[in-house]
Parts: structure tokens; sequence; C-alpha cells
């Protein structure tokens, strides 16, 4: 197997109660430090997929590898979790009583860290996530997205290989979904930790490297996105500025920076994005 090659899925299906399939023969490979979604319509097999990836289920057939591993020979996949993979699920499951500094420690109770040494590694993942002036707070005072953001750290709490997301910003608002996509995406680039995320959500997918849609159990399509120009571009042209630029308008904010001249040529680099 090829060394970078962070998970390996070979013919794999997966029928319930004997009769109905979910996954039908699914081949993917992902890459160590790859950002991907996984989209398809509700039915489609994307939880399932997540679930077989994170061995919280077993294939009915076929191969799957997780950092060279192959699941259906690991013993103990308790342990195997802990330490490859991380979980983000659509509901945070923080426990209410404890602050967000002391909900992503949980994990690490169960290793080798000593107390100073799980706090200064909570307290660390905290201001990955842009929360490091949040460590008190209980999750009753955190906003949605931030919730999910504890959860994110604490998913990294035992540094997974992987990190699984499924439906992450699902019960959020769009500016809160937003935060969550870039602590993501922040983890990519900063920690080269290999994310998947099962999304709903394309403007979620767009924001990742690579999007594999699902379709009946079925891999339909397995493209990459495009380049990070072009997200940029459609950010800006749903900002106010590039919406006024559409219209023919310079607002009186910006005017005087020459953009007069060239609003032909934004006008036509907008329209085509």
């Amino acid at each position: 197997m090829v060394t970078d090659v962070i998970l390996q899925m070979d013919a794999v299906t997966k029928v319930y109660n004997g009769t109905v399939p979910a996954l039908r023969g699914v081949n993917l490979t992902v890459r160590e430090r790859e950002f991907l979604a996984v989209m398809g319509p509700s039915g489609s097999g994307k939880s399932t997929l997540l679930h077989l990836i994170g061995a919280l289920d077993r294939p009915t057939s076929g191969e799957i590898h997780v950092a060279g591993v192959r699941l259906a020979a690991v013993r103990d996949l308790d342990s195997f979790r802990s330490r490859m993979v991380g979980f983000v699920f659509q509901l945070h499951n923080l426990i209410p009583t404890l602050t967000a500094l002391e909900n992503i420690e949980v994990p690490m109770h169960v290793g080798p860290l000593s107390r100073r040494a799980r706090r200064e590694r909570a307290e660390g993942l905290l201001a990955l996530v842009g929360l490091d002036d949040r460590a008190d707070h209980l999750p009753a005072r955190l906003s949605g997205g931030e919730r999910q953001r504890v959860a994110i750290a604490r998913a990294l709490a035992n540094a997974p290989r992987l990190l699984l997301a499924d439906e992450p910003s699902g019960n959020l608002d769009s500016a809160s979904g937003a935060e969550v996509v870039a602590a993501f995406r922040r983890l990519n680039r900063e920690q080269r930790t290999t994310v998947l995320i099962v999304t709903h959500d394309p403007a979620i997918a767009r924001a990742t490297d690579r999007i594999v849609l699902l379709h009946d159990g079925k891999i339909l399509r397995d493209e990459p996105v495009k380049d990070p120009y072009w997200r940029d571009l459609q950010e800006f042209k749903a900002s106010g500025l590039g919406q006024a630029l559409l219209e023919g308008k310079v607002p009186e904010t910006v005017q005087g920076l020459g953009l007069e001249a060239l609003l032909p040529g934004l006008q036509q680099v907008l329209v085509s994005t």
C-alpha cells in the first residue's frame, strides 16, 4: 500500500437485515492531509460510509484499511479509534456541567498524560479553534458555533490522524456554520490533519478540496473542487461589494480607488464565476 494513503476502501458493501443495501461496492482512496466532503441525498449511504471508516460498524464485504491497518484484523477497536480517528457529530454532545476546557480534557483521561499536560494540550487546542477566551465557559454560555468548535477541539485531544465529521453544521445558522468550516480548514492547513466531512450543504462542500458524491450506495462522482482562487471569487461575488459591481455600481465607500475604469473587466470576471 502507498505510504501516504490514510484510507483505502476496496469493494465495500453494507447490507442491513440481510436485504437492505446501504453501500454497494465502494472504492475510495484518501491520502494524508486531504480535506474532502462526502455528499448525497438522504439514504445514499453517507453516514454508513462514515461509520465504517471510523470502525463504528463492520462492512458486509470488502476491505477497509486506515493508516495501513486492516480494520477487520483489529481486535481492540476502541483503542484503535481513540488513537487514530476523531469524531465530530451534528450534536456536539458536550458535558453540560464541564467547562469548554474540561470537555476537551475528557478523552485524555484514559491516556498517559499528566494533569498538567492534559491542561496544556486542551488550552492549545482551544486556541487552535479560536476559543482560548472561552476556556472557563460552560456549554450553555457558548453559541452553537462555539460549542461545535469545542467538539472539534475535543475530537483532536488524542492527536488522531483522521478526523471524521457527520453533518457538523446541520443545526447551525450560516454564520456559525462558516465558523466551523473555517476551523476545519485551519486544522487541515496548520495541523495537516486529514479531514472528511459528510454534509448536505454545497457551500460547505465547496470549502473543501474534493467532493465525493454518493447515490444509492455508490460513488457517482469523485472530483476536486476548483482552486482556492475560484472559491475566493465566489465569496467576493456574494459580498455586498461584489453584488454592487455586478449591477454596474461603485459604492461611495470605495470610490476614488480606480474601480470605475476596471468595472467592465470586473463584471466579466464575476459573471463567469
